[in-house]
């Protein structure tokens, strides 16, 4: 979900009210993996990026070794505009086994990552896994 698309004040509204749902969830339970995630994804869409980053660290703590966790970070990390960190975070994905290249290539989270000298990094790393691109 790309960061400049625009919503709708009733789709704001809904976004929030599910926010708070979850975050309720959340405050019973705070390792509810699943929850973490919604939430992620929900912060995203509402465009609070460094929330989701906050989230999305959660759950890396709690899955390290989850690449989908970890590509889910490098997402919100470069929309937070924190591109070596995102880089890094998708090089840690493809070393623990996250290989939809074609994903990564056209996820609209990661455009202005791709348009950054930092993803060099994650360019020379596929190379380095040989992994066929997209």
């Amino acid at each position: 979900m790309g960061q400049s698309r625009r919503r709708s004040r009733p789709r704001e509204r809904d976004l929030d009210i599910e926010i708070g749902f979850v975050e309720a969830l959340l405050r019973r339970d705070p390792g509810f993996t699943e929850a973490l995630e919604v939430l992620g994804d929900l912060y995203s869409e509402r465009g609070r990026h460094g929330d989701a980053v906050c989230i999305d660290e959660r759950l890396v703590q709690l899955r390290p070794e989850d690449p989908n966790v970890r590509y889910n970070l490098a997402c919100s990390l470069a929309l937070h505009q924190e591109f070596d960190r995102a880089a890094a975070e998708l090089g840690v994905a493809l070393e623990l086994g996250y290989r939809d290249v074609g994903q990564l290539s056209r996820d609209p989270d990661l455009a202005d990552l791709r348009a950054h000298p930092a993803f060099r990094k994650v360019r020379a790393k596929l190379r380095a896994l040989k992994v066929p691109p997209a």
